[in-house]
């Protein structure tokens, strides 16, 4: 792994934030990051700092694109590029004074040991506050994607396209799911508005609610009464297109971290209940949740083990695939994904969910039912998957899925992430016939 220049100095805010941005690019997921760094920051600090990586992240192709032609020469320097990025970010996308941004930002190049060219980030960040609104006009403008990407989802959705990039660069609402086991929706509305909390009901899902405010999610009233879970509102579809599960025989495969283990437990009473996924760390946060939401775990059996190879000793009744996928769809909440995602992950992808398909539609009853699912916007993932999937299933048939929500595809329904609504999320209902 690359090293970091040793900073001379006890680093400041945006150093650290450099330094988070730097091993994004080199490879690590933020969510393997963020937790411990934000606990190494003033609490103070740490609502500004989870802010400054997430939208300097949610820009980064667009800040790129308008950086490069103010440059007579590439740098060539990772650290000053996340810097001039970070600073960018900061002048044309916050309330921060841009003297402030502009000093901070500089100091950063410094402490991070590339004195000569801190030169570079201050000439362009100030000319950035004597040019704003033609900045921000070209930030509006930019795709704000990795070029591979965007030629794909220009492919895929060649008239929703310009919308689609714009969608993708906002941040995404905190939705909850309420579990109707302990208080129903407009009770536990009536409990935000009793704290002076701002929220909403959403329409797709019934038991959906969007936080309209900065909140602290366990600080929320009912968390540790198991009142609700954090999930997005498009993924919270999953259960309404179950119907019947009672003293059924259910598998959630690729079930951690348990969103839609637990949303199943607050709907229905299987006879058994399979969550199965191969990471044995996420799946300890199964476990958790269901003991939080006050859940009966006695029909649940928690399996760590491959999807592609994994045996039921029994055949199944209902199987609900949220299926390993490229997770384009969720790009709003995991900005990371734009920098961390390649071209060559989606043939693997595919070939990987085509694996799993084969090995569980074995294992299914029949007349019974397998719901795919993935969090992403990309065909090959989706529709295509699917195509060659009933292609090659003579004992597979579409149930269709009639909704107002998403749009009708070859097979199954596709959502886009929306502005205050749901993030990207596909959907295929099939059946097993004889």
């Amino acid at each position: 792994m690359k090293q970091f220049p040793r900073p001379s100095t006890e680093l400041n805010l945006r150093a650290q934030v450099v330094v988070t941005l730097l091993q994004v690019q080199q490879g690590q997921s933020l969510a393997s990051l963020l937790h411990q760094q934000l606990n190494e920051i003033p609490e103070r600090d740490r609502a500004l700092f989870h802010e400054l990586v997430l939208g300097t992240l949610r820009q980064w192709y667009a800040l790129k694109a308008i950086t490069l032609p103010l440059l007579t020469k590439p740098l060539n320097n990772e650290t000053v590029e996340s810097c001039l990025y970070l600073g960018l970010y900061q002048v044309l996308c916050t309330r921060i004074p841009a003297h402030a941004a502009i000093s901070e930002t500089v100091t950063a190049s410094k402490q991070l040991g590339f004195h000569a060219l801190s030169g570079i980030v201050n000439a362009i960040l100030r000319r950035a506050t004597r040019e704003t609104e033609d900045f921000q006009r070209q930030l509006q403008q930019a795709h704000g994607l990795p070029s591979w990407l965007y030629k794909r989802l220009k492919k895929d959705w060649p008239e929703q396209i310009n919308t689609l990039c714009q969608q993708l660069k906002l941040s995404a609402p905190l939705t909850l799911r309420i579990n109707q086991r302990q208080i129903g929706r407009d009770d536990y509305l009536q409990a935000l508005q009793a704290q002076d909390i701002q929220a909403k009901a959403c329409t797709r899902s019934e038991v959906a609610i969007v936080i309209e405010q900065s909140v602290q999610i366990s600080a929320l009233p009912g968390f540790t009464q198991g009142w609700f879970s954090v999930q997005d509102e498009h993924a919270q579809l999953c259960a309404t297109l179950l119907a019947h599960l009672d003293e059924k025989i259910v598998l959630d495969a690729c079930a951690a971290p348990g969103g839609k283990t637990a949303h199943l437990l607050e709907k229905f009473k299987p006879q058994s209940l399979i969550a199965l996924d191969h990471d044995a760390k996420r799946l300890v946060r199964v476990s958790e949740n269901l003991k939080r939401l006050q859940l009966d775990q006695s029909h649940i059996e928690i399996v760590t083990a491959d999807a592609t190879t994994w045996q039921a000793n029994q055949a199944l009744d209902c199987i609900i695939l949220d299926a390993p996928c490229s997770a384009i769809g969720v790009i709003r909440r995991h900005p990371d994904i734009r920098l961390l995602r390649q071209s060559t992950d989606i043939a693997q992808t595919v070939e990987l969910q085509k694996q799993i398909l084969h090995n569980l539609w074995q294992q299914l009853k029949i007349g019974g039912t397998l719901l795919y699912i993935t969090c992403s916007i990309l065909k090959a993932e989706n529709e295509q998957q699917m195509i060659e999937f009933f292609a090659q299933h003579p004992d597979a048939k579409e149930i269709k899925i009639e909704a107002d929500w998403g749009m009708a595809q070859c097979y199954g329904r596709q959502l886009l992430p929306e502005s205050g609504q749901g993030d990207g999320f596909y959907y295929c209902r099939i059946e097993k016939v004889a």
